[in-house]
């Protein structure tokens, strides 16, 4: 059940009308890193985790209800850039007042080049935001991302912030409207807030690595392969320890003679590792086991009825 409040979660201000930078924050209206897609992608995920993991299922619908909040301060900020163009469309048949709004006779008519350029956004929306980017291609859920594995999906939007928060430095740069720009670090900011928290979430659920329940096999787990000519850099991707499960790594100088020296990786051997294909089924027998009792305990109904809500 949502209710809508009103007024804005961050007091929105624009310093005068700018319908160019307008366009450019429809990216973050309906763009693939956009609050649409945050929005969507949260409330998704959310659905798998109301059983067997009500606190993650409580943090995604938190999120997700703040991020169409903040795409509501994005359709605002928008709308008042465009102030003055949607009754102007309107009032075609006047004389105009765009060149005033405009700053100028060459303002508007770089004004109508951009609507020659992305014309759905200027005339087919009437001048208000539309769900596309900024180069007018429409939203789509082929945006979304979601496994249904609750590890997956907090490191799919540990990513989905970090995109939205680049997305927000680089509109920074395309305008010089201070009020503007502090809206901007505002979004910009929750998105590093949101990062932590979904962070902090996958620290929660442990094991949590590899992602999913299957282990990696132990032959290939720590290989490096070297599959440039040049030179070679070393770092902590390559040499010492792998960094989740604390394997040596192994450096493969020449991968094709590596494969054919064993038979195409099948004869491959297990080194710098304590894990072997035995305790690796082990492992994936019990955490599949327990995941399951898990979902199973959280989700099957004792009494032979299943409810969302409970009044």
């Amino acid at each position: 059940m949502f209710h809508h409040v009103k007024e804005l979660q961050f007091n929105a201000r624009v310093s005068k009308p700018d319908p160019r930078f307008a366009r450019l924050l429809l990216e973050q209206f309906g763009g693939p890193n956009g609050e649409l897609k945050a929005a969507m992608q949260y409330f998704v995920q959310a659905f798998g985790c109301r059983k067997p993991y009500p606190d993650k299922y409580d943090m995604l619908m938190d999120i997700a209800t703040e991020e169409f909040s903040h795409l509501e301060i994005v359709g605002a900020t928008i709308q008042m850039l465009l102030t003055g163009v949607n009754g102007e469309l309107k009032n075609a048949a006047d004389e105009s007042d765009l060149t005033k709004l405009l700053d100028g006779k060459g303002a508007k008519e770089g004004y109508i080049h951009e609507a020659l350029v992305n014309p759905h956004f200027f005339l087919v929306s009437g001048g208000t935001p539309s769900l596309t980017d900024s180069n007018g291609n429409p939203w789509s859920a082929t945006y979304i991302m979601g496994m249904g594995d609750i590890t997956v999906d907090m490191r799919l939007n540990m990513a989905a912030e970090s995109t939205a928060k680049l997305v927000y430095e680089n509109l920074m740069k395309f305008t010089d409207d201070v009020l503007v720009k502090e809206t901007l670090r505002f979004l910009m900011t929750r998105e590093v807030t949101h990062f932590q928290m979904f962070q902090a979430a996958l620290d929660s659920v442990q094991p949590n690595f590899p992602p999913g329940i299957l282990q990696g096999d132990p032959k290939y787990s720590n290989k490096y392969f070297n599959m440039s000519q040049g030179e070679d850099f070393s770092g902590p991707w390559n040499e010492g320890k792998t960094s989740e499960m604390g394997e040596d790594w192994q450096y493969i100088e020449d991968p094709y003679q590596h494969v054919l020296d064993t038979n195409g990786l099948l004869e491959e051997k297990a080194e710098g590792t304590k894990r072997n294909e035995k305790s690796v089924q082990a492992k994936n027998k019990a955490l599949s086991a327990q995941r399951k009792t898990q979902i199973d305990k959280a989700t099957l109904p004792s009494n032979g009825e299943i409810r969302w809500s409970i009044y």
